[in-house]
C-alpha cells in the first residue's frame, strides 16, 4: 500500500525478463498531461515552501515509520503534491498502453445502454492513480467512437492511511473547470472545461489495511471490479508479510469476476525474502506474483489467470516543457497485466 511506503527497494537487482530498459515516448497528449498537473497544482498548491515538510516525510519513509509519514494532514498534502503528479502522468501512459486489453470491459453496457468501468486501486490513496485514470478516461472518451454521455468511470481507492480529504479535493478538481484570470479571453473561457464531467466519474475512498482479515467492504469492491491495480505497493506488502500478501492475492483471485484485469506496477528488480525450513532466500517479486496467480505445474486449462503482458523494465519520461511548481521525476518500472480466466460459473 502507499502508506506502507512507496520507497524503492535497494540491493542488487537482476531483472528476470527483459534486461534492457525501454525508453517510452509518451502517447498521451501534451495538453492533457499539463491539465493533469494543473489539477494537483490547483488542488494542493505545492510550493518550494514545502521543502522542510518534504524532508520530514522522506525521513519517516526512510525509517519505515509509515504511521508518522502519513499521520498528519500536512504530510499527506505534501506527499500527494510532491510525488503523485509524476506518477499520475506515468499511470495515464500505462493505462493508455493497456487499453487494447481492456476494450471488451470498456465497451460493455447494461440494459439501459449505460457503461460503468469499475477500478479498484490497492494502495491508491495518494491520488496518482485517481488523476492518472481520469486523464486516461478523458482521452478514451475523446477517441472512442462508441463513447457517449452514458460512459462512467467508478474509482475505488483502498489505503491504510486516511487519504479521504485528499481524494475529495482531487475529485473536485477533476470535475471542476480550472480558475481563469479575470482577464482571460472569451475564447479561453469558452474552452475552459473540467477534465471530466461529474456525471462521468465517481470516486470512493476506503480506509482498510488489506493485510488484515478481509473486510466485507473490500470484498464488495473486488466483486464489481473490471480492473484491480497495485501500483508501487505489492513489494512493500511482501516486505511487510509474505503470508498475508499471498492471502490477499488469493482473495483477489477468488473474488473478482471472469474477465476482470489485475495490473501490477512496481520498481524494477524488486526482490522479497522467503523463509523455507529456517533458511531465507530472495525471489523476484514478479516470480512470486506469477507463481501465486498462475501456479506453474498445473494444466494450462486450469489457470485462473491469463498473463497478458509482463515486462521487467520500462521507462516513462515526461516532456521537459511541462510546467509544475516543483521538479517532476521520470519513472522506471516493471509492469504485469493479468486477466481472470473464465470461472465456469
Amino acid at each position: 500500500m502507499a502508506t506502507r511506503g512507496r520507497k524503492p527497494h535497494k540491493g542488487n537487482r537482476e531483472p528476470t525478463l527483459d534486461r534492457r530498459p525501454l525508453i517510452e515516448e509518451s502517447t498521451v497528449d501534451f495538453s492533457l498531461q499539463q491539465k493533469c498537473l494543473d489539477i494537483f497544482r490547483d488542488a494542493l498548491q505545492p510550493s518550494q515552501d514545502d521543502a522542510q515538510a518534504v524532508q520530514e516525510v522522506k525521513g519517516h519513509l526512510y525509517d519505515r515509520n509509515f504511521s508518522a509519514a502519513f499521520g498528519r494532514d500536512e504530510y499527506l498534502r505534501v506527499y500527494a503534491s510532491r510525488w503523485s503528479p509524476s506518477r499520475a502522468l506515468a499511470y495515464a501512459e500505462i493505462f493508455s498502453h493497456v487499453t487494447p486489453n481492456l476494450s471488451t470491459r470498456l465497451s460493455r453496457s447494461g440494459e439501459d445502454g449505460a457503461c460503468s468501468f469499475n477500478v479498484v486501486c490497492i494502495g491508491g490513496g495518494a491520488g496518482g492513480e485517481l488523476v492518472g485514470l481520469a486523464g486516461w478516461f478523458h482521452a478514451w472518451l475523446d477517441q472512442s467512437v462508441s463513447a457517449a454521455s452514458h460512459q462512467h468511470l467508478h474509482v475505488r481507492l483502498i489505503d491504510v492511511a486516511d487519504w479521504a480529504s485528499i481524494t475529495q479535493i482531487l475529485h473536485n478538481a477533476i470535475t471542476t473547470p480550472p480558475k481563469l484570470s479575470e482577464y482571460a479571453s472569451q475564447a479561453k473561457k469558452e474552452a475552459n472545461v473540467a477534465l471530466l464531467q461529474s456525471t462521468s466519474i465517481s470516486t470512493g475512498f476506503h480506509r482498510t489495511d488489506v493485510l488484515e482479515p478481509q473486510t466485507e467492504a473490500l470484498v464488495d469492491c473486488l466483486r464489481s471490479a473490471d480492473l484491480v491495480t497495485c501500483m508501487f505497493t505489492l513489494n512493500e506488502l511482501y516486505s511487510a508479510s509474505m503470508p498475508k500478501t499471498q492471502q490477499l492475492l488469493h482473495t483477489i483471485t477468488d473474488t473478482v469476476k471472469s474477465g476482470a484485469h489485475f495490473l501490477v506496477v512496481d520498481s524494477p528488480g524488486s526482490y522479497s525474502t522467503v523463509s523455507v525450513n529456517g533458511s531465507e532466500k530472495k525471489y523476484p517479486m514478479q516470480w512470486l506474483l506469477d507463481y501465486t496467480l498462475r501456479q506453474p505445474g498445473q494444466q494450462k486449462q486450469d489457470d485462473k489467470w491469463q498473463r497478458l503482458a509482463s515486462e521487467e523494465s520500462r521507462w516513462f519520461r515526461h516532456p521537459l516543457a511541462l510546467q509544475y511548481p516543483i521538479d517532476l521525476e521520470n519513472m522506471r518500472y516493471q509492469i504485469h497485466l493479468y486477466r481472470r480466466a473464465d470461472t465456469g460459473g
